[in-house]
């Protein structure tokens, strides 16, 4: 099974957030460099929790003291077993749908969450249909005010190409292909900007060509044949996403994807970015884990799961324990990585018969990523995910440059947005952390010619 490591260089960018400055690396370096560790490259065939043992799929088998479980999540594919449709899970999947894209003049995505607002934005030379079940994109991130900012850059021109960031991503260099093709998640994970040194183009000449379809899901898909039995009427790609009058569409399409709108749309093939669910398969066959609401394997405040010595990490579990007021799971690689840290040290200290207090990376949700080449950061409840009607916004926008929004509630702190440099990061996790009471300051807080990071230090 694939096995994430930690990355080697970060960058505190607060107390909390961090950004990575890294590179790739054969994961027989880690063994090199810590003889305590053993790389594995098969995948997992079964669990006995019982008996304290895993058997692999290249027919060993291996006993453990401790086990921490960290397979992380698989896609929520919208139809399996159709080769014209492809999930992105992992750097294998991701160098396969680079490859077919190359062949594309058309692709359709499915899907709302952050793999789907990348791709929208990084492909080239192909037209791009998407397909959102929401009113507004990034519905998973923003609100629909942040959603007509970044709007705004996606169907502009793109700049010319960024630097390359450099990312640690440890490989399986010289795996045998027999278990390549046994282990077929062996791929590792996507990580932050998975995209960067892929080339997401297609046949055309053109930067990118992209329409939206809104407030609808994929009702059915059609392949070429039973699509020209059926007698089916397909539009003509616009960039315009408010145009009524759409022409019908003389092009035929290996595959067509029927909206709940009741539009068809031709395309060479579909990325299904829907989402994704614990992937507990094979570990709770034949052992009795007790399973959260979403399906993944829950743990306690020190990461243990319900059964003895073993623990779980990142996509793979459901946070079980008394969250803090202004942290919330989410499925992303920063809250992974974070996991898998912190139950690394509870193994430790369990072992040795001490205790841990909790990590503090759970007292704030944090996290920095890019959309559309902006810097976003989002913090605490960013949202206002369960704060309840009386929560109050402050905005602060400026085209093109940057998109800020605070969430209050009583005169508080609960969670931001910023897009952008906005350089305040480090001053709203402080305020959402120590929850002053800032009603005196009204819309001062936001005001553009305040120094507020000077006001507050």
């Amino acid at each position: 099974m694939a096995i994430n490591f930690p990355l080697r260089t970060a960058l505190a960018v607060s107390k909390i957030l961090e950004e990575f400055d890294v590179e790739e690396q054969p994961g027989t370096m880690l063994e090199n460099r810590f003889p305590n560790i053993k790389i594995i490259e098969s995948g997992v065939k079964q669990l006995k929790s019982e008996e304290h043992c895993i058997f692999t799929e290249d027919g060993s088998q291996y006993i453990y003291e401790k086990l921490c479980l960290c397979a992380g999540a698989k896609p929520k594919l919208i139809c399996e077993g159709n080769p014209y449709v492809l999930g992105i899970r992992d750097t294998d999947s991701a160098q396969e749908f680079q490859k077919q894209l190359t062949k594309a003049k058309r692709v359709m995505i499915i899907g709302n969450g952050g793999i789907a607002l990348e791709l929208a934005y990084e492909i080239e030379g192909c037209e791009v249909v998407w397909a959102i079940k929401d009113k507004a994109i990034g519905n998973t991130f923003f609100d629909a005010g942040a959603a007509e900012f970044l709007t705004s850059k996606l169907i502009s021109e793109k700049p010319e190409a960024k630097i390359a960031h450099k990312r640690t991503r440890y490989t399986t260099k010289g795996m045998k292909k027999e278990a390549r093709t046994k282990a077929d998640n062996v791929g590792s994970a996507l990580g932050p900007d998975w995209h960067e040194g892929l080339t997401l183009k297609g046949t055309k000449e053109f930067s990118h060509n992209i329409h939206i379809e809104t407030m609808c899901e994929v009702k059915k898909i059609y392949v070429q044949e039973e699509f020209r039995i059926l007698k089916k009427k397909s539009l003509a790609f616009s960039r315009d996403h408010h145009n009524k009058s759409v022409k019908p569409d003389k092009e035929m399409w290996p595959v067509y994807v029927e909206l709940t709108n009741e539009k068809i749309y031709g395309c060479d093939f579909i990325v299904s970015a829907t989402g994704v669910t614990p992937n507990i398969e094979p570990f709770v066959h034949g052992n009795k884990f007790d399973l959260g609401e979403d399906g993944g394997l829950k743990v306690d405040d020190h990461m243990h799961t319900s059964l003895p010595d073993i623990y779980a990490a990142g996509d793979i579990c459901t946070a079980c324990w008394q969250l803090s007021p202004v942290w919330q799971q989410m499925r992303l690689w920063t809250q992974a990585r974070q996991m898998g840290w912190y139950a690394a040290k509870c193994m430790t200290t369990d072992s040795l018969g001490d205790s841990i207090d909790m990590d503090f990376s759970f007292e704030l949700f944090a996290h920095v990523t890019k959309f559309f080449n902006y810097k976003v950061v989002l913090l605490g409840k960013y949202n206002a995910q369960g704060l309840g009607p009386d929560h109050e916004l402050m905005l602060r926008c400026t085209k093109g440059q940057e998109y800020i929004k605070v969430i209050m509630q009583n005169g508080r702190m609960m969670g931001a947005v910023l897009i952008g440099e906005t350089d305040l990061e480090e001053t709203f996790e402080n305020l959402i952390l120590n929850q002053m009471d800032l009603s005196s300051y009204g819309e001062d807080l936001l005001d553009p010619n305040i120094d507020i990071e000077d006001y507050f230090d």
